[in-house]
């Protein structure tokens, strides 16, 4: 069986939303402290010993979380015909972060959301 690497990286966001149609409170404005933690892949070693350097995954997961960072998530363009769940939020990342790392040796292996440090959406494809 081939070796498989499987590195994450946690970061954290704040960001308010509202879901329409939901039938609750989460229909108001309401904000979360997000965390989110990315996960790749890989299956060979580089030079040095590394399927990628957790910097470089940091630096593509940021650039993704600033715009996200301290903003109403149903004004992002990205939302604004989309509920922002945290299952949509966490394809968005996913899909952004995997446009810019994946290569012949590093793939997204999910994107996981938490809302709270109760609950959480994984994704992945």
């Amino acid at each position: 069986m081939a070796q498989t690497f499987i590195l994450k990286t946690l970061l954290d966001f704040a960001a308010a939303h509202t879901l329409k149609g939901y039938p609750g409170d989460c229909a108001k404005m309401h904000g979360h402290n997000w965390k989110i933690e990315v996960q790749v892949s890989g299956t060979q070693l580089n030079e040095i010993g590394m399927v990628i350097d957790f910097k470089e995954i940091k630096r593509h997961a940021k650039a993704v979380i600033k715009e996200l960072d301290h903003s109403y998530l149903n004004d992002h363009p990205h939302f604004k015909d989309l509920n922002p769940t945290a299952e949509n939020i966490a394809v968005y990342i996913f899909k952004q972060v995997e446009s810019v790392i994946s290569s012949p040796n590093v793939k997204m292996h999910s994107i996981t959301v938490w809302e709270n440090d109760r609950n959480c959406v994984t994704y992945s494809e």
